[in-house]
């Protein structure tokens, strides 16, 4: 959800005013998810490399997601939402853990969406906390190294329970991944948007969403094999 700050830059205002305006886009974009019947949203809240920005910007956006745990729970429970974490949510500050934590707890039997909150998360640091837990049960004798694999390291990522990424979305202008989801998002078709977050709209996503629908998914395979025609 890239370019609050310059959105606010933009119009002579102060950075967090920006952030402000990206609250209420999440609404927006929560809302288009239903409506196409996405059943998993996934939001990139907070890095762990934005605990490096200026301290009253942080402080801005805690009191933001603090805000929005609180506000939106009663809505999130009526539409059938399930929120949960992935990352590293004792990083943040007690108060917005515990608003968080409270969220997730009162949301937990939403069946319609389960939305993901990316808080105080990185791909790479994801990606080295599960190899490390994996090194101490080989360590311990619990594992064998040959029977590390890739569904054993996804089972210890943060993002166990979700299925791989589809659809990857960057609000901005900036043309990378910016350390989300990097392992996850191995075939994830990617939408690079001029718009910033605070501007994107429910068109938006529709556009992205249509766009996807008509590339042909091959994971390695032939067009051939994935509609069943006749090989060389």
């Amino acid at each position: 959800m890239d370019g609050n700050g310059r959105w606010a830059q933009g119009r002579g205002k102060l950075r967090w005013e920006g952030h402000a305006e990206g609250a209420r886009a999440v609404r927006r974009a929560l809302e288009a998810t239903g409506k196409l019947g996405i059943p998993y949203l996934t939001l990139y809240a907070f890095s762990v490399n934005n605990w490096k920005r200026p301290r009253l910007e942080v402080e801005a956006l805690m009191r933001l997601l603090t805000r929005f745990a609180r506000k939106e729970q009663a809505e999130l429970i009526q539409k059938g939402v399930r929120v949960q974490v992935v990352g590293t949510l004792d990083d943040l500050p007690s108060g917005p853990r515990r608003a968080v934590e409270h969220l997730v707890e009162a949301t937990a039997g939403g069946t319609h969406t389960t939305l993901s909150l990316a808080l105080s998360y990185g791909g790479r640091h994801d990606l080295a906390r599960a190899a490390r837990r994996l090194a101490e049960q080989v360590a311990l004798g619990r594992l064998r190294p040959e029977d590390v694999s890739e569904t054993l390291l996804r089972q210890h990522l943060s993002t166990n329970d979700l299925p791989d990424v589809d659809l990857l979305i960057r609000t901005g202008g900036e043309s990378r991944v910016s350390d989300f989801l990097l392992f996850e998002a191995a075939y994830a078709e990617l939408a690079f948007l001029p718009v910033m977050w605070p501007e994107f709209d429910e068109a938006h996503l529709q556009a992205a969403v249509a766009r996807y629908q008509g590339i042909e998914r091959r994971f390695g395979l032939t067009g051939e094999q994935i509609t069943g025609g006749k090989l060389d």
